[in-house]
């Protein structure tokens, strides 16, 4: 064969551009979306119950800014087009409202009772942390964490763009 019978067979490479280049199949990085997205939720949890207590205010709000940072920071890092990334943020999410529902928690107590977050927190433990995230909750608290964990999910993926 030819050089112009092998071109002339061959497709034309178009290159990507603007957030095609950047979340192209062979980018994927799901190994580094994980610690992305984990660091993320650690992150925005911890910046939750500073909020927390410094104002002596537990917004749901920050909830849904905690699953929104984990869906970035997954899509940022690991720039994935599949399931897995999106489960990953939802996942991320959860994680993050979690612990930030129970640092939050533990402020207040701290607050109240005029402690250190560290020292409320050796005080109650683990077990004595759950169960105070337990009576403390309620159904909003329930909803804002689903909003979470949705934007966490829609967030982490990379959308084709649409026609």
């Amino acid at each position: 064969m030819t050089d112009e019978v092998i071109a002339a067979t061959e497709e034309p490479v178009v290159p990507l551009m603007g957030d095609e280049a950047h979340a192209a199949p062979a980018a994927q990085n799901f190994a580094l979306a994980v610690p992305a997205g984990i660091a993320a939720a650690v992150a925005g949890a911890v910046l939750w119950a500073v909020f927390t207590y410094l104002t002596g205010m537990e917004l749901g709000l920050i909830a849904i800014a905690v699953g929104a940072m984990a869906g970035l920071a997954i899509r940022a890092v690991g720039k994935g087009r599949d399931h897995r990334f999106a489960i990953l943020g939802a996942a991320c999410a959860a994680f993050g409202c979690v612990l930030g529902i129970g640092l939050s928690d533990i402020a207040v107590l701290a607050k109240l009772e005029g402690v250190s977050l560290l020292t409320a927190f050796q005080t109650l433990g683990l077990g004595g942390t759950v169960t105070l995230a337990v009576q403390a909750g309620d159904a909003m608290e329930l909803l804002f964490v689903a909003i979470a964990v949705w934007e966490g999910w829609k967030l982490a993926v990379h959308r084709a763009p649409r026609d």
